[in-house]
């Protein structure tokens, strides 16, 4: 695979890992508040977050599909 693909990877998985930091915080919030529910931003944080382990995983497939 090509370095900057992998690179690219990389920096995703570093945003992958922020937006499922922010996500637990607002979990947190969410179970101090005395929530039963999940929050709207959370579930628009796991969204985003599977929107770019997504990406990463297409990044890692063979060099080829990118012609």
């Amino acid at each position: 695979m090509n370095s900057s693909y992998e690179s690219l990877q990389e920096r995703l998985r570093s945003i992958s890992d922020e937006i499922a930091d922010l996500a637990m915080g607002d979990i947190r919030n969410s179970i101090e508040e005395g929530q039963k529910k999940t929050s709207d931003v959370e579930k628009r944080l796991t969204r985003a977050r599977r929107a770019i382990e997504k990406a990463i995983h297409l990044l890692g497939t063979e060099k080829d599909d990118f012609i």
